[in-house]
């Protein structure tokens, strides 16, 4: 068995007072409206955790009196403009198109007194240093590397890898960066030449719906929840579940989740022979989301990029224990042999799963520990400490 990890709170160690103190933050900065700029809205097919992550402290400084608004990409067959959770989101232009429209928009814009701006650099920026004159910062979950390549082979992704790494920094190198976990920011440090000093930690909070249920399923159950796209790595992890079923014989699994990936996928299942004991129910409504997770003996994640984990930590409020590959994100959602293992190759989640499902004691330890750990994460502390830079920035 490998060495056990520290089981101390990541960097939110601090106590959120919820509305009243994010309305004395705004109120002492001057701060009465706050925009926000981002690839995808919370609607979007392809959402995921960094649009879950903008709405929860969205609705949170809207609860606080302050005026959000919410700018991205349209939705196919769906309207431009919404109300939701007391914020507004505005939704239009392409995918690719809502850059330079934002952009341009901001360029054409004198300063607003009494706005503040908050870009969610995903990847591609809106380059706000440039267009945007007031407080702003920017929240970045990750670096994207080897999912350019993943997502766009050849020129393009070059091209994005180019922009990301190379053409924008130097536009961020005095704006004040958040992000969700110390690994991601350790790995922006180092791959992006941006300050530590300007880079602050803000981990992802946890809905209190997601809580342990009264009873596990009877037989070992694997869940894992992502979209279907290359960076999750989804065929590599059925194929280790297939490992584990040649060691756990009444196994059975359940990957949640939609994206381009699924006809292959599928067909990976059918030619493992996996279709009696995998399930892929694509997207699934949150009260189900939490059963899964409540009756899964362990969650899995055999990604390559993440920000954080919120699929692993929100498990964990269900008390249940992950599974997962040693990256940055994960490193700070999981706490090692406490709320769940962390193997460093992807060919090693087979024998962590095994371990977890076949070793009753450790897998009751690890329960408890998941929910202990999960207690340490709260979206009004995100919320706070995201505003808390914004008025940072206001006194520049």
């Amino acid at each position: 068995m490998e060495d056990r990890g520290s089981t101390d709170s990541p960097e939110d160690r601090f106590v959120s007072t919820g509305p009243g103190r994010l309305a004395e933050i705004a109120s002492g900065s001057g701060i009465e409206r706050i925009h926000m700029v981002a690839w995808r809205d919370l609607d979007d097919p392809e959402a995921g955790g960094s649009e879950l992550h903008a709405h929860e402290i969205a609705k949170r400084w809207a609860a606080a009196g302050i005026e959000v608004t919410q700018r991205t990409s349209g939705i196919a067959g769906q309207g431009s403009s919404v109300q939701r959770s007391g914020y507004r989101a505005e939704r239009r232009s392409g995918r690719y198109g809502v850059f330079p429209s934002v952009i341009g928009g901001g360029l054409s814009t004198r300063r607003d007194p009494g706005s503040a701006m908050v870009e969610i650099w995903n990847g591609m920026p809106f380059f706000s240093p440039v267009w945007f004159r007031g407080p702003r910062i920017t929240v970045l979950h990750h670096v994207h590397d080897e999912m350019w390549q993943m997502t766009l082979p050849g020129l393009l992704g070059s091209l994005g890898d180019t922009i990301e790494r190379r053409l924008a920094p130097p536009f961020y190198r005095r704006e004040r960066i958040v992000t969700l976990s110390a690994s991601s920011r350790d790995e922006i440090v180092d791959r992006l030449r941006l300050s530590a000093d300007h880079v602050v930690v803000a981990p992802p909070g946890i809905s209190s719906r997601y809580r342990p249920g009264s009873n596990r399923h009877d037989r070992p159950l694997v869940v894992a929840v992502g979209r279907l796209v290359p960076v999750k790595r989804v065929d590599l992890l059925i194929k280790e579940l297939a490992q584990v079923r040649r060691r756990v014989p009444d196994l059975e699994a359940v990957i949640i989740g939609e994206g381009y990936e699924r006809p292959a996928l599928e067909a990976l299942r059918r030619s493992l022979g996996a279709d009696t004991w995998l399930s892929m129910p694509g997207f699934v409504e949150e009260d189900k989301l939490i059963s899964w997770y409540q009756q899964a003996w362990v969650v899995a994640s055999a990604s390559l990029r993440e920000g954080w984990g919120m699929t692993l930590t929100e498990a964990a409020a269900c008390a249940t224990p992950s599974v997962a590959t040693n990256i940055a994100g994960h490193r700070d959602a999981v706490s090692h042999y406490h709320s769940g293992i962390l193997v460093d190759d992807v060919s090693s989640l087979s024998t962590g799963i095994i371990e977890v499902l076949t070793d009753e004691r450790l897998r009751r330890t690890l329960q408890d520990g998941a929910l202990s750990w999960a207690e340490h994460f709260s979206w009004d502390a995100t919320a706070q400490t995201a505003l808390e830079q914004l008025a940072i920035s206001s006194k520049r």
